[in-house]
C-alpha cells in the first residue's frame, strides 16, 4: 500500500512493486499521463487516482488486473482514443471479474458506451461515468449489472429512451440520469427497485405521465423530475411516500388540483411544483408538514386563499406563491415564521394589510409586487392602509370574534336547558370513559397472570431497578411479551409516584412514549403492564461496549424524544412536565424508535399555571438551576435535561462524570469547544467508523451543540420551546442528509 503524500507524475517503472495491493493518490496534484507499466501490478486491489490533474487515455492495460475490486479515476482530464467512438477501456475492464467500484466521472472521455459494458462484473456494485461527455443511447446491456446500488449517467448527452433490459436493476438505490436528452416516458418498471433511495431524472425531455406505482418506492427519498415534459395529474399514490424528503416536479406541465393527501409526506423537507399547470386551492393539509425548509407553488394557477396553516411549518425558510392566482389577504400566522429568509407572494390577486410582524420587515417590494389590493409601509411600495372613524380595520372583527362565541354559548345553554325539561329521561348504557387508554378497555391482565408471565418476579425477568420500584420482563399466554413495574410502597413515594402515572399516562398518546396496557392495584401490590421495548434504553446503547449508534441514529431518537415532550408540553390540554428526562428513561423498540417512560415524578401544570413547585427533585447532572434549588417546574426543567441529554448523546460523556470538577461541567466543555474544537470532544466512534462524511458530520454535531447550548441557559425564559427545538433538529437532519446524498454523486 502507498500513501497519499505524492505528488508530481507516477513513476514509469511503478510496475515493478509487485506485492502492492492498494494505490491511493486522491488529491495528490499528479500530472501526465498514466505509465503502461501499472498493468504489471496483479495483486492491485484498490485504485484511487480521483481529483488529479492526470491527462491522457485511460488504460487499457487495466484489464491485467484481475485483482482488482475498486478504480476511481474520477475528477481529472482523461480522454478517449480519438481514433475509436467507443470507450474501450471498458471493454478491457470486463477481464476484472472481483471489479465491484468504478468511477471515471469527471473526466471529458467524449465517446459512448460499449455494448460490453453489460459484461463487467457480476459483482459491480457502483458504476459512476457521470459528467463524462459521453454521447449515444444508454446500451441496454446495462440491465445485466444486476448488482448495482448505484448508478450515475448524469450530466452527459445520453438520447433515445430508458432502456427496457435496466428493469433487471432490482437492487439499485441510487439512478441519477439527470441532465441527458433522454425521451420517451418514466418506465413503470423502475417501480420494482424497491430500495430505490435516490431518482433523478431531470433535465431531460421526459414526456407522459408519472406511473402510479411511484408509490410503491417506499425506500425513496429523494425525487427530482424537473425540468422535463410531463403532463396529466400527479398520481395520489406519490404523497404516500411519507419518508420521502425531496420532491421537484417544478418546470413540466403537470396539470389538475394539488390533493389534500399531500400532507401525508410527512418527512419532505423540500416540496417544488413551480412552472406547471395546477388549478384549484392550495390543500391546508399542507400545514401537517412539519419538516418543511423549502416550498414552491409558483407559476401555476392555483386559486383561493393562502391556507392559515403554512403558518405551522416552523421551519420553514423558503416559501413562494408567486404567479398564481391568490386572493384574500396574507395570513397573519405567517409571521410565526421565524426562519422564513425568502417570501414571495407577487402576482396574484392578494387584498388587505401585508402582514408587519416575524420576518416580515425583511422582506423587500419584490415579494408583494403585482398584486393591486395590498396596503402597508411605503417601502414595500404599495398605498397606505386607511383606518375608519379612528378605529383599527379590525375592531369590528375582533369584537365578533369574542362576542359571537359568547353569545352562542348562551344560546346552546338556554337549548340544553329546554331539553332537560321537554324530553322524557331514558335509560342509558354507562358510557366507557374517554380518559381510559383503548388498551386498557380491550385488555385485562389479573395479578395471577402477571406471576406466571414474569416467572414469579424471578431475577433472571428483571430488566431494571428504578427508585420507585422494579421492571421485569414477561410474556402473556398469547405470546405478547409486556414490561411490568412493581412499585415498591416501602419507599417514600412509591405510591405517590404509581398515582402520578396512572394520573397522566390514562390520558395521553403519543408514538413516542411508552403505553400502558393497564394497570394492576391491589391492597398490597401496585404495578403497571407497559409495553415491552426490546433494545433496551439510550443508556445502554450509549455506555455498552458492544453497541453502537451512528449520527443519524442519534439525531434520530433525539427528535422522537422532542416530538414526544412538545406533545406533553403543547399538544396536550393540560401541560405536562416530565421532570425526570435522562437516556436511562428513554426505551427503544425492535425499529430503534425512541419511547420516553417514566412518569413517576411528572408534573401536570394547572390551566392558568406555567410554574409550580414541589419538593421532589430528580436525577443530578439533568435538573434545570431553578429546579434544583427552589424545586420550581415549568415545560423549561424538561427543555434544560433534554439540552444536557443532546450534549451527552453525542459525546458520550455523562454529565456526573468524574472528570467535571470545580468549575468543569459538560455545559462547560461544551460552550468552549465552539465553534472551532467540536471535533474534540464528540464521541471518537462517531467520527472514526470509516463511513466517510467527516466535515458533514462534525457540521451536524456543531449545529446540534449551538441548540443543547440554547435549551441550557441559565435563565429558564431565555430558553427556546421544544416547538422550536423539534423543528431546528429536524431542519439540521435535512441538512445532514441532503449533503450526504449530494458527496455521493
Amino acid at each position: 500500500m502507498l500513501g497519499n503524500n505524492f505528488d508530481g507524475n507516477l513513476p514509469r517503472d511503478i510496475g515493478n512493486l509487485s506485492m502492492l495491493t492498494e494505490m491511493l493518490f486522491g488529491s495528490n496534484m499528479l500530472e501526465g499521463s498514466l505509465p503502461p507499466s501499472i498493468g504489471n501490478l496483479s495483486r492491485l486491489e484498490v485504485l484511487d487516482l480521483s481529483s488529479n490533474r492526470l491527462t491522457g487515455h485511460i488504460l487499457q492495460e487495466f484489464g491485467n488486473l484481475r485483482a482488482l475490486r475498486v478504480l476511481i479515476l474520477h475528477s481529472n482530464s482523461f480522454t478517449n482514443d480519438p481514433s475509436s467512438q467507443v470507450l474501450h477501456f471498458i471493454t478491457s475492464l470486463t477481464n476484472c471479474r472481483e471489479l465491484q467500484t468504478l468511477n471515471t466521472g469527471k473526466n471529458p472521455l467524449n465517446g459512448m458506451l460499449p455494448n460490453s459494458v453489460g459484461n463487467l462484473s457480476s459483482s459491480l456494485t457502483y458504476f459512476y461515468v457521470n459528467d463524462c461527455k459521453l454521447n449515444g443511447n444508454i446500451p441496454s446491456e446495462i440491465g445485466n449489472l444486476t448488482s448495482l446500488i448505484g448508478l450515475a449517467l448524469t450530466k452527459n448527452n445520453f438520447a433515445g429512451s430508458v432502456p427496457s433490459t435496466m428493469e433487471g436493476l432490482r437492487n439499485i438505490q441510487l439512478l441519477d440520469l439527470s441532465r441527458n436528452k433522454l425521451n420517451g416516458s418514466i418506465p413503470p418498471f423502475l417501480c420494482l427497485a424497491r430500495s430505490l433511495a435516490v431518482l433523478a431524472a431531470d433535465e431531460n425531455h421526459l414526456r407522459g405521465s408519472i406511473p402510479n406505482c411511484i408509490g410503491n418506492l417506499t425506500s425513496l427519498r429523494l425525487l427530482y423530475l424537473d425540468y422535463n415534459a410531463l403532463s396529466s395529474t400527479i398520481p395520489l399514490t406519490l404523497w404516500s411516500l411519507k419518508d420521502l424528503l425531496q420532491l421537484t416536479l417544478s418546470s413540466n406541465s403537470l396539470s389538475g388540483p394539488l390533493s389534500l393527501q399531500v400532507g401525508g409526506m410527512k418527512a419532505a423537507i423540500v416540496i417544488d411544483l413551480s412552472g406547471n399547470q395546477l388549478s384549484g386551492n392550495i390543500p391546508s393539509t399542507i400545514g401537517s408538514l412539519k419538516n418543511l425548509i423549502n416550498i414552491s407553488l409558483s407559476g401555476n394557477s392555483f386559486q383561493g386563499s393562502i391556507p392559515e396553516s403554512l403558518g405551522d411549518l416552523v421551519g420553514l425558510e423558503l416559501l413562494n406563491l408567486s404567479q398564481n392566482n391568490l386572493s384574500g389577504e396574507i395570513p397573519k400566522s405567517l409571521e410565526d415564521l421565524r426562519y422564513l429568509k425568502y417570501l414571495n407572494v407577487s402576482f396574484n390577486g392578494l387584498q388587505g394589510e401585508i402582514p408587519s410582524g416575524g420576518p416580515f420587515p425583511n422582506f423587500t417590494a419584490q415579494s408583494f409586487m403585482g398584486n393591486k389590493a395590498l396596503c402597508g409601509p411605503a417601502w414595500l411600495q404599495v398605498p397606505p392602509c386607511h383606518r375608519k372613524s379612528g378605529q383599527p380595520s379590525d375592531t369590528k372583527s375582533r369584537l365578533l370574534r369574542f362576542i359571537l362565541p359568547a353569545v352562542a354559548s348562551a344560546l346552546l345553554v338556554v337549548a340544553f336547558v329546554f331539553l332537560l325539561v321537554r324530553c322524557p329521561r331514558r335509560r342509558r348504557k354507562t358510557p366507557i370513559p374517554e380518559a381510559l387508554p383503548l388498551t386498557a378497555i380491550q385488555r385485562r391482565v389479573s395479578f395471577l397472570e402477571l406471576l406466571r408471565a414474569t416467572n414469579e418476579f424471578h431475577e433472571s425477568n428483571l430488566l431494571g431497578v428504578g427508585s420507585f420500584g422494579s421492571v421485569y420482563h414477561g410474556v402473556l399466554p398469547d405470546g405478547l411479551n409486556i414490561a411490568v413495574k412493581i412499585f415498591n410502597l416501602q419507599v417514600q413515594g412509591g405510591l405517590r409516584s404509581f398515582d402520578t402515572e396512572c394520573e397522566i399516562m390514562r390520558n395521553i398518546r403519543h408514538r413516542n412514549l411508552v403505553k400502558i396496557i393497564c394497570s394492576c392495584s391491589n391492597l398490597d401490590v401496585k404495578g403497571l403492564v407497559l409495553e415491552y421495548m426490546p433494545k433496551g434504553s439510550l443508556e445502554k446503547w450509549l455506555y455498552s461496549y458492544n453497541y453502537f449508534l451512528d449520527i443519524i441514529q442519534r439525531v434520530n431518537i433525539m427528535i422522537d424524544v422532542a416530538s414526544a415532550i412538545e406533545y406533553l408540553h403543547h399538544g396536550y390540554s393540560t401541560p405536562v412536565v416530565h421532570c425526570d428526562l435522562k437516556p436511562s428513561n428513554v426505551l427503544l423498540d425492535e425499529d430503534m424508535v425512541a419511547h420516553v417512560c417514566d412518569f413517576g415524578i411528572a408534573k401536570l401544570l394547572g390551566a392558568s399555571e406555567s410554574v409550580s413547585q414541589t419538593k421532589t427533585l430528580a436525577t443530578i447532572g439533568y435538573m434545570a438551576p431553578e429546579y434544583g434549588l427552589d424545586g420550581l417546574v415549568s415545560t423549561r426543567i424538561d427543555v434544560y435535561s433534554f439540552g444536557i441529554m443532546l450534549m451527552e448523546i453525542f459525546t458520550r460523556k455523562r454529565p456526573t462524570d468524574e472528570m467535571f470538577e470545580g468549575e468543569m461541567s459538560l455545559k462547560r466543555l461544551v460552550k468552549e469547544s465552539l465553534p472551532d474544537s467540536v471535533i474534540d470532544i464528540v464521541d471518537s466512534n462517531l467520527l472514526n467508523r470509516g463511513d466517510g462524511h467527516s466535515l458533514n458530520k462534525e457540521h451536524c454535531v456543531t449545529s446540534i451543540m449551538e441548540l443543547a447550548l440554547q435549551c441550557t441557559k441559565e435563565s429558564p425564559e431565555e430558553r427556546i420551546n421544544m416547538v422550536e427545538i423539534l423543528a431546528r433538529l429536524k431542519n439540521i437532519k435535512g441538512e445532514f442528509l441532503t449533503e450526504r446524498e449530494r458527496r455521493r454523486h
